[in-house]
């Protein structure tokens, strides 16, 4: 498996809309537990967001872009409830079936909305933070700086858009770990095309502009951060 070039030309299972749904639901259920083991969430929480969300001394506004089943947001939710932070999330995906799986979850202080970021500008919203979660590698050159300038545009203090770091390793354990949870699912396929296609840190950093930081919070992950200007 050739991994020093970004495959910019596969496409993923789920994104084809007339994928199969059962497949597709229980993808997006499965997902809660893939993301709590790769996305490195708790440490990028604890470092970058509980700082922010701690120092505004109110109520803070968090929205998750491409927020997908809304699993990143139930946990993120349930940190921020430990950590005794006030916070409404608001998770916004344009596919309705996300949408309509991530309404099925019951999360306290957390709103669904089926929606890009370009709808939600056109609104007039603005968020105290605004985050993504494994959106960076689906986009070709032109989307990625119109999605996270869009993403800047709807935040008056931090963006943290969390991705893969492509890598062999990356690929093989990926390869092995996943064959429990991905019987009926799409995980195993289209996890291991999100690693053809993702970014090295030099890459998505060359991309991004001086306007970002890239860095790595945990293994095999991106953390692109920058200041918001709503």
């Amino acid at each position: 498996m050739d991994l020093s070039r970004r495959d910019d030309l596969l496409r993923e299972l789920m994104d084809d809309p007339d994928c199969d749904p059962e497949r597709l639901h229980a993808t997006l259920r499965r997902f809660g537990i893939v993301n709590r083991v790769v996305s490195g969430w708790d440490t990028v929480y604890r470092r970058h967001l509980r700082p922010v969300l701690a120092g505004l001394g109110r109520p803070a506004r968090v929205l998750d872009l491409g927020s997908g089943g809304g699993d990143v947001i139930a946990r993120l939710a349930g940190l921020a409830v430990r950590d005794r932070l006030a916070v409404h999330w608001t998770g916004a995906d344009p596919d309705p079936r996300a949408h309509r799986a991530a309404c099925a979850r019951e999360v306290p202080g957390a709103t669904f909305v089926c929606a890009d970021a370009e709808t939600l500008l056109s609104r007039g919203e603005a968020f105290d933070v605004v985050i993504s979660n494994h959106v960076l590698h689906h986009l070709e050159a032109p989307e990625l700086v119109e999605f996270t300038g869009a993403s800047r545009a709807l935040s008056s203090g931090v963006v943290l858009h969390n991705d893969i770091a492509r890598s062999r390793r990356a690929y093989w354990l990926y390869a092995a770990g996943i064959t429990p949870l991905a019987p009926g699912t799409f995980l195993r396929v289209d996890g291991l095309r999100s690693i053809r296609r993702s970014h090295r840190r030099e890459e998505l950093a060359t991309h991004l502009g001086p306007e970002w930081t890239v860095t790595s919070p945990a293994p095999f992950r991106l953390l692109a951060e920058a200041s918001g200007h709503a």
